[in-house]
């Protein structure tokens, strides 16, 4: 019997029907990355919320969170913040920007190098991720329910193995 009232979950259901259709194939695969995709939606649902209550986008965070990682006095060059949110030197100046208009960020001198320029956050720009930041851990920690902390270990531990290879 499947269903709900099995502890059937929606893959199990999927899977079921494809092993009747497709009995020749091994659907291991099927089974981790279609949960792996479901818990991405729910992930991208959680931050989109957390970051809501702060009045920012998921794009904004990232940037943000580049600084604030950084550590005091929480300044990094164009150049750190394009490694750091992996998007290209068009897309960081136009968010670089849009964050200096809305006074989350700011640029200053690098007085290590005449021409260059550096990224700080601003005092309302720490005050926006730190709430980000702190909801989003909520909202994950409600994603992980039930596991134990040895789970979230083992998880974390299998997941960091699975992308060695995909780095």
């Amino acid at each position: 019997m499947t269903g709900p009232e099995s502890g059937a979950d929606e893959v199990d259901l999927l899977v079921e029907a494809w092993q009747r259709e497709r009995a020749d194939l091994d659907l291991g695969p099927v089974e981790v990355f279609s949960r792996i995709s479901r818990l991405a939606r729910l992930l991208d649902r959680a931050r989109r919320e957390a970051f809501t209550a702060q009045a920012i986008e998921p794009w904004e965070f990232d940037v943000l969170a580049a600084l604030r990682r950084a550590g005091k006095p929480y300044r990094l060059s164009p150049g750190q913040l394009l490694r750091e949110t992996m998007v290209t030197s068009g897309t960081m100046t136009n968010r670089i920007d849009r964050l200096g208009e809305r006074g989350l960020v700011e640029r200053s001198p690098d007085p290590h190098d005449r021409r260059g320029v550096l990224v700080g956050l601003t005092a309302a720009g720490k005050r926006a991720v730190d709430g980000a930041f702190d909801s989003l851990i909520d909202k994950e920690r409600d994603l992980l329910g039930e596991l134990t902390t040895a789970e979230r270990r083992e998880l974390a531990a299998l997941l960091k193995r699975l992308m060695e290879p995909l780095r």
